[in-house]
Formats: C-alpha cells, sequence, structure tokens
C-alpha cells in the first residue's frame, strides 16, 4: 500500500485520493502534489492577435487611446520600440516619443 501525504492544513494522517488529488476528510481540504513543476511560473503577455509579447519588442498601437491630463490621443498605428512588460493591469511600460513614460494594455497593441 502507499503511502498518502499528510494535509497540508491540519497535518492529518487520514487523507485520501480523489479525481487525481488528494482530500482531508477532517478540515475538508483539498490539494494536488505539483511533482517536476516550477514553483513560479512567468505570466504570458500576448498581443491583440494572440502573439507572446517579450521584453524589447516594437508594437504598435491598433486604435486611439486617450492620456489623462494630454489633449491629443495617441493615434492608431504609433510603434513604440524596446518594450518592457511588469505585471498589473497595464501589463506594458514604454517610452513613445513626444509623450514619454507610458503604461499600456495588452490588448491595445499589436507585434510588429
Amino acid at each position: 500500500m502507499s503511502q498518502l501525504p499528510a494535509c497540508p492544513t491540519c497535518k492529518s494522517d487520514y487523507t485520501y485520493e480523489s479525481d487525481g488529488g488528494f482530500v482531508c476528510p477532517e478540515c475538508a481540504h483539498e490539494w494536488t502534489l505539483a511533482l517536476d513543476t516550477p514553483q513560479e511560473q512567468e505570466a504570458i503577455i500576448r498581443d491583440a492577435n494572440g502573439n507572446v509579447l517579450q521584453n524589447g519588442d516594437s508594437v504598435t498601437l491598433i486604435k486611439d487611446l486617450k492620456v489623462k491630463g494630454s489633449p491629443s490621443p495617441l493615434k492608431m498605428g504609433t510603434k513604440v520600440k524596446n518594450i518592457r512588460l511588469v505585471e498589473g493591469d497595464h501589463n506594458i511600460d514604454c517610452k513613445i516619443e513626444g509623450f514619454g513614460a507610458m503604461s499600456l494594455k495588452s490588448e491595445f497593441v499589436k507585434k510588429s
């Protein structure tokens, strides 16, 4: 008989297998053992067409974007060079000529 892992929450030894994972009957905690998987996975950021973006890529805006505090919007077709990917809602940091430092959402750009 194989040895099942103890519950990581309450340390109970009375665990059982269910649907490819483990369940603790005492605290009802459910978990899976992730073997050979990295602890921290890097998020994959994709452009509007589904292409994977990487640091240093060049992108093009696919629609006009209003900029808070600026009288004119960023125009569709504006090219942005050397992007940097960051975590958060606006996941692209870049510098745009004539505007300066900017944060963009990846859903409004396409890879050039």
